[in-house]
């Protein structure tokens, strides 16, 4: 045989595609592993490269190990709460039934029980949040954790640094994540300013291949928490940014982005700082003793009364944990559900509970944005609004310029959910993100105000509408729907 570099490719395809029936299979949801397979079997070379780079949705074996530590860890630390006096009534009360298989549910998948004896505020106004954060850090004696996927030192950034140098300098101790990638362009600045003043600042999740310290590259650490003497938390979809994410587009279209965030007093601030203990010691190897630290065992200070519980997810994890409480409070709902969220691309077992709930007379209602900032997201998002307006699910678009980032549901009248998490797979299976449940009919109220606000911002989109979009269109949402699949 003549060997050349025909031959050579030939040959080498060929044992690409053999080894590709064997690995990429197993363990893999038929569509993913299909959507791989061809790929590679249409341009081997290529296919398997993009495989090695962004084929595993898992953390490294080291990652996982430590996440599994810190789940056992805060199992214990959820039983000895049951054990401190004052503490004891407020973890895992007597609540109505309906709530008990989503309480088992998060408790099964994070360790994290149900906490009573909570204050919720929703904060929906962009600078207002920053302002009250500032003033909470202000307050801080003991210590303040932050961490996020973007922190600018910008106009809504710094303010939060200027607070943290305060703190810093009056003897808080200050503690600082940021996403690697999610930073990159902004890091600069706020880790000199952050370093200047003895704050520590360690990047998450870093791709750095030649320090040893590589991961695929868009597993990201997407969460938002801010955690005050452990006593006042914070998490929601607003990153530390100004509202056009300092996007050259964005700026010369006038577009900006609209948040919702939580506040929290009351014991389940507890399980926020668990979460941030938890990355802490995975970027630092730094162990913050969460069974003896004042701020977990500690009765906090009472004024609510609204039963809370933290769900943290991730590929770290073994099961996607927000994507089964999604679809378990989707199948639960008895009379109404509404979604605001600004990436929309439903796994099967997702789609399956929103159209099931609506054909069973559910009344469900999702609110996305008309245009949107990542191309193949909004375009696969949009090849699912026909089969879901076909169920009965009525779709709203937030008008431009704005787009709408919040990430909140509302079950019914008594079930409000907030955190970090878009409903896409990448969300499910690709980042770390954390969420907010809360059982109460006055935290739902105050939600559906702000979904009215939304509601009224937006246009109801129709099916012969979307069906008459053009043909190039149509085109680009089913291809688009095709990658949403290579994970």
């Amino acid at each position: 045989m003549e060997w050349n570099w025909v031959t050579i490719l030939g040959l080498l395809s060929y044992l690409i595609g053999i080894l590709a029936l064997f690995i990429i299979p197993a363990n893999r949801k038929p569509g993913e592993a299909t959507a791989w397979l061809l790929l590679i079997f249409l341009a081997p070379i290529l296919g398997a490269i993009l495989f090695l780079l962004l084929g595993s949705p898992k953390l490294s074996r080291w990652r996982r190990e430590q996440q599994r530590a810190m789940n056992r860890r805060i199992k214990n630390l959820a039983e000895e709460a049951e054990q401190i006096p004052g503490l004891a009534p407020l973890v895992d009360p007597p609540l109505p039934a309906r709530y008990e298989p989503f309480v088992d549910l998060i408790a099964r998948l994070s360790g994290m029980p149900v906490m009573t004896g909570n204050t919720v505020e929703l904060l929906a106004d962009y600078v207002g949040a920053v302002d009250r954060i500032v003033q909470d850090i202000d307050a801080a004696q003991r210590y303040v954790h932050l961490e996020y996927f973007m922190f600018a030192d910008d106009k809504i950034g710094a303010p939060v640094i200027d607070a943290l140098v305060r703190a810093r300098q009056r003897g808080v101790v200050c503690r600082v994540l940021i996403d690697h990638l999610g930073n990159f362009g902004y890091h600069g600045p706020l880790l000199k300013r952050l370093g200047a003043a003895g704050i520590p600042v360690h990047q998450m999740l870093p791709a750095r291949p030649f320090d040893n310290q590589w991961n695929r590259i868009d597993l990201r650490n997407h969460r938002k928490i801010i955690v005050v003497d452990g006593s006042v938390g914070y998490t929601g979809s607003q990153n530390l940014v100004e509202d056009t994410y300092h996007k050259r587009a964005n700026i010369r279209k006038g577009i900006h982005y609209i948040e919702l965030v939580v506040r929290v007093s009351g014991p389940v601030v507890r399980e926020l700082n668990a979460a941030f203990v938890t990355d802490w010691h995975s970027e630092t190897e730094e162990l913050l003793d969460i069974n003896t630290a004042p701020e977990l065992r500690v009765p906090a200070r009472v004024s609510g009364s609204v039963p809370c519980q933290v769900l943290p997810s991730g590929p770290g994890f073994e099961h996607n944990n927000n994507l089964m409480l999604f679809v378990a409070l989707f199948y639960a709902a008895r009379r109404r559900i509404t979604i605001a969220n600004p990436y929309v691309v439903p796994e099967q077992s997702l789609l399956l509970a929103l159209t099931a709930a609506a054909q069973r007379g559910v009344e469900v209602t999702l609110i996305v944005s008309e245009i949107g900032d990542q191309f193949l997201v909004y375009h696969a998002q949009g090849s699912y609004y026909e089969e879901l307006l076909k169920a009965g699910v009525r779709i709203y678009r937030y008008r431009p310029p704005v787009i709408l980032h919040s990430k909140s549901i509302s079950i019914d009248d008594d079930i409000a959910v907030i955190g970090s998490s878009n409903m896409d797979i990448r969300s499910f299976q690709l980042n770390l993100e954390i969420t907010l449940v809360c059982y109460d009919p006055g935290v739902v109220a105050d939600l559906r105000e702000i979904e009215a606000e939304y509601l009224r911002c937006s246009r109801p989109l129709y099916l012969e509408a979307w069906q008459a979009r053009p043909l190039f269109t149509k085109l680009f949402d089913n291809l688009a729907r095709l990658t949403s699949a290579l994970q």
